[in-house]
């Protein structure tokens, strides 16, 4: 016990000792303090070393010191932070001599060069236009450190989040420095599985179809998309409400996304979880005028939604902009639509009611457009249906924000209003970031018709800054060789108008195995919209074609080879019906074109060219399965006592089953193509089971069709179905794979009934067109 009383005495004593040190020095240190302060400084002369690229008088300006002035201890040091804050020097040093200060300066040097080293995945002139250093100007540490970061966090958007940049100084001559950011990238980190938690209306699969983040798939080095981006994943949030909301279910939430890191720190685990809510569907539906002069009868005559149908909010925006567009061409200003929704929560409806209202009377004074650098202000203007000094609408402002977007010319995209030189004006402001347009393509194709092939393409989508389009293709097989070059102004004499000008020449030898051919097509055109979802086109083609070298028996093919090579001078139109985007039922669209060519205006050739098509599609059993019916019909009818050669006839194939040229009339053993054809094919796309980023789906078809019909068959002998219309009947199933090097098809054919002649083709590979 004595020996802890001890301690603590000895404790105590410490204690006491400490106390009267802190005491004595609270009461020395206020007098040495305020010595030190008290003693001021008068320099008459400034003297300046070290400084080789700055002048004395700009160090002089930082420093903020007049000669004969009276300086304290804390102005010296307030002039010595402010020399360091210009950020040009190195060390900085402060010395008094007498009456003399003396300035001693280390410059920063100057950037010799940068280099990037140990980057694969960007590129050097990408990440050089990623950080603010530069060569030949002042070499500055802290700005070196930040863009290090930089090209991190651009790693990190690429998927790439554990990669390293560390910035090295290389001393050179005339105090120069070679600045190189060292690059670890690092194993980009990918995105093993994508689940959803409280999904009920549709499956995970069909989720992840929505979203832009995808799982690890096959081939993962030719794709990106596997690779976990925060940015991405923020964006999947919205996209996966946009998605919801289309479909009904107005009160859907994201209420938390997981991306959980696997214990290898080699994939993440992304999971969504979502709150779906009911489905609700348009009730009643009414409008009401609160502006004076306007009758709410006429713009509801606009409307097209109809009670019962699913709710979506794009409905509502387009019936607001019908509506617009109404009193635009009434002269009517200012008329604002507010749609006002009453909930129904026994019945799961909600009512609507489009009230027209008098907006505030606010005018846009200007324009202006900042970012582009390549791109023509007039490419971007002509998005805008809103001039100077027009009524100011908040709506058709988003929607040109849109069609900016939609035109793929720019990175980024900022359309924003603010308020102008007097409160009743606005000025809209278009901010964009430009980004590549332009694409050069090398590669292989292989089908089962015409083989392997190679093709060269170059495709630029905003020529010369002005919005055009210019495409040339070359593809070549073992057989034959296609030139195609495209050009196409979007807005012709600043209207609404697309004029399209399109060269194509095509080469064959052995088609058919009977012949060569050798066909050259001009084709300029005029296309504009009619309506919301209508859009008409014009024509005009001059053409030649020559058929030679045949080597078969056929009298009709013998007779088609004596004409020699005729010219064709045509004209015609096409009419399109298109609800794929701006149908009222998200799950369906359907297309509908119908088109024909007048020959005769000069050339060899006197005929009339009918096509049509139409294409219905639907997705059932929660969107998981894809039924689609397609009707196509062709027809051609020479006149002045002509008739049809082979490469004026329907000879390629119309249907799955059969060899391109493998049905139809047919002389010998030699087919010859037809005046008609009508085809109507079923088909059923559906998951098959597979992981779904394997990007493999299942299908089925049915299709039924012929080709009949050739003119005057003078005194060859044809069998029975060459003059009318005999089906032909095939079911099979498909394979759909959306592969790196574009979406394949793989058809497995069962033909059920054919005509004599016919040659039939049990499975055929070809790229996947879409509707």
């Amino acid at each position: 016990m004595s020996g802890f009383f001890a301690a603590r005495l000895r404790a105590a004593g410490f204690k006491r000792l400490i106390a009267a040190v802190v005491l004595a020095l609270s009461m020395a240190l206020p007098g040495v303090w305020s010595a030190a302060n008290a003693q001021d400084y008068r320099f008459s002369d400034v003297a300046i070393e070290g400084n080789q690229r700055i002048e004395g008088a700009t160090i002089l300006s930082f420093a903020g010191i007049t000669r004969g002035e009276s300086l304290s201890q804390g102005q010296l040091n307030d002039a010595y932070q402010r020399i360091l804050a210009s950020g040009l020097f190195e060390t900085v040093e402060l010395e008094p001599r007498g009456n003399t200060l003396l300035i001693r300066v280390t410059e920063f040097p100057t950037i010799n060069r940068i280099a990037f080293e140990g980057n694969n995945r960007i590129k050097d002139d990408a990440l050089g236009g990623f950080i603010q250093s530069r060569a030949r100007q002042v070499f500055s540490p802290t700005q070196a450190e930040r863009d290090a970061a930089t090209i991190a966090e651009a790693y990190a958007q690429n998927g790439r989040v554990a990669a390293r940049v560390t910035p090295k100084v290389i001393r050179r001559s005339d105090n120069r420095v070679d600045l190189v950011f060292e690059i670890f990238e690092g194993r980009g980190i990918e995105v093993q599985r994508i689940g959803f938690s409280g999904n009920r209306a549709f499956s995970d699969r069909r989720l992840r179809r929505v979203i832009q983040s995808k799982q690890t798939g096959l081939l993962r080095a030719l794709i990106q998309r596997d690779s976990f981006v925060e940015d991405r994943v923020n964006f999947d949030r919205q996209v996966l409400t946009d998605f919801y909301n289309s479909r009904g279910y107005v009160d859907f939430r994201v209420t938390g996304v997981n991306a959980e890191l696997a214990r290898e720190r080699d994939a993440y685990f992304i999971t969504f979880t979502v709150q779906e809510g009911q489905q609700f569907r348009f009730g009643e539906i009414t409008t009401v005028s609160e502006f004076p002069g306007v009758d709410a009868a006429e713009y509801h005559d606009t409307l097209k939604i109809r009670p019962g149908v699913i709710y979506s909010p794009t409905l509502v925006e387009n019936s607001i902009a019908r509506m617009e567009r109404l009193a635009v061409s009434n002269g009517v200003d200012f008329l604002r639509i507010e749609p006002r929704v009453t909930r129904n929560e026994r019945d799961l409806t909600l009512d609507l009611e489009f009230v027209l209202l008098r907006g505030p009377r606010v005018f846009v004074e200007r324009i202006d457009i900042e970012g582009n650098t390549t791109t023509l202000d007039r490419v971007i203007r002509r998005q805008f249906d809103t001039a100077e000094g027009d009524p100011f609408n908040p709506r058709a402002i988003r929607q040109a924000a849109e069609r900016i977007r939609a035109l793929r010319f720019f990175a980024n995209v900022d359309v924003n209003a603010r308020e102008g030189s007097r409160p009743d004006q606005v000025i809209i402001k278009a901010d964009v970031e430009e980004t590549t347009t332009g694409s050069v393509s090398v590669g292989a194709s292989f089908s089962t018709d015409s083989g392997l092939g190679l093709q060269f393409g170059f495709s630029e989508r905003n020529f010369l800054g002005r919005g055009q389009q210019l495409t040339f293709n070359i593809l070549g097989t073992a057989d034959n060789i296609n030139y195609n070059i495209g050009f196409v102004e979007p807005a012709f004499l600043g209207r609404d108008v697309a004029l399209g000008l399109d060269f194509a020449f095509r080469e064959t030898e052995r088609d058919n195995s009977l012949f060569d051919t050798a066909i050259g097509v001009f084709r300029p055109s005029l296309t504009f919209p009619t309506g919301e979802n209508t859009r008409f086109g014009v024509f005009y083609n001059v053409g030649y074609s020559e058929m030679s070298n045949y080597k078969g028996t056929s009298g009709i093919l013998q007779n088609d080879i004596a004409r020699g090579g005729l010219w064709t001078s045509s004209a015609g139109y096409e009419f399109i019906y298109d609800t794929r985007r701006k149908g009222l039922n998200p799950k369906a669209g359907v297309l509908l074109s119908f088109g024909q060519e007048f020959a005769g205006i000069g050339g060899d050739n006197e005929f009339i060219k009918t096509t049509a098509r139409a294409v219905a599609e639907t997705d059932v059993f929660r969107e998981e399965v894809t039924l689609r019916a397609i009707f196509e019909a062709g027809a051609i009818q020479f006149n002045s006592g002509q008739n049809s050669r082979f490469l004026d006839r329907f000879a390629t194939s119309v249907m799955r089953g059969f060899d391109s040229n493998g049905m139809g009339p047919v002389e010998g053993d030699e087919h010859l193509g037809g005046d008609y054809f009508a085809a109507l094919k079923f088909e059923a796309e559906f998951p098959i089971g597979l992981p779904e980023e394997f990007g493999i789906t299942g299908g089925a078809f049915y299709d039924i069709g012929s080709i009949w019909g050739i003119g005057d068959k003078g005194s060859a002998v044809l069998p029975l179905d060459s003059t009318s219309f005999e089906p032909r009947h095939v079911i099979g199933l498909s394979l759909f794979w959306n592969s790196p090097f574009g979406p394949i098809r793989m058809d497995f054919s069962n033909v059920l009934k054919s005509e004599p002649g016919d040659r039939e083709q049990s499975f055929n590979l070809t790229a996947r067109t879409n509707f």
